[in-house]
């Protein structure tokens, strides 16, 4: 059984081991081996969005729920991240800094349910939902989510910007009402 404060705590506990990452990782891999379980604590997916289940200097931890077909330009979080699917599936594609360009693309990882993935501090990523129906994933973050200053790429130019929390947000509002708009047309 899935316990949401329990999850916290084994977080913050595996944030004291030497490689913290690989620890955060195996629990998060171990919330997501049993999606009903998961999904039974924090509720089914019901709509696109950013849900915060826990924020503090050091740990979020957050409900994304990426709508159908929902690409999300590429990014960079500052710190270490730790990806689990617990429905759907999410495509991350990779990129480096290039002078030249901006970005540099350097792979794909597609993760399905139960899945799960750890993103170092430098990572930058691009993520996309290629099904027609909702993805949920938890992801654990090494720091303030939200606080933490950090770049957004345009997915056309590779023009480097701040990332606009608000704005980002916004597109899972946009995809709740292209969802709702495809419900009505059926």
């Amino acid at each position: 059984m899935f316990e949401i404060e329990q999850f916290f705590a084994d977080c913050r506990l595996a944030m004291q081991e030497t490689d913290q990452q690989r620890a955060v990782r195996e629990v998060v891999a171990k919330a997501v081996s049993d999606p009903a379980a998961l999904m039974k604590a924090i509720g089914e997916p019901q709509k696109a969005g950013v849900n915060t289940l826990h924020r503090s200097d050091d740990l979020t931890v957050l409900n994304l729920i990426w709508g159908p077909e929902m690409n999300l330009m590429p990014h960079d979080h500052s710190m270490w991240a730790v990806i689990g699917i617990y429905q759907g599936r999410e495509e991350n594609t990779f990129y480096r800094r290039s002078e030249a360009d901006g970005l540099t693309k350097l792979g794909l990882k597609i993760m399905n349910e139960k899945d799960c993935s750890f993103l170092d501090e430098t990572a930058i990523h691009g993520v996309y939902n290629p099904l027609t129906k909702l993805t949920g994933g938890l992801h654990v973050y090494g720091g303030d989510f939200f606080g933490t200053p950090r770049s957004e790429w345009d997915p056309d130019s590779f023009k480097e910007a701040p990332y606009d929390v608000e704005k980002n947000v916004g597109l899972f509002e946009l995809s709740n009402r292209r969802m709702e708009e495809l419900k009505s047309q059926s």
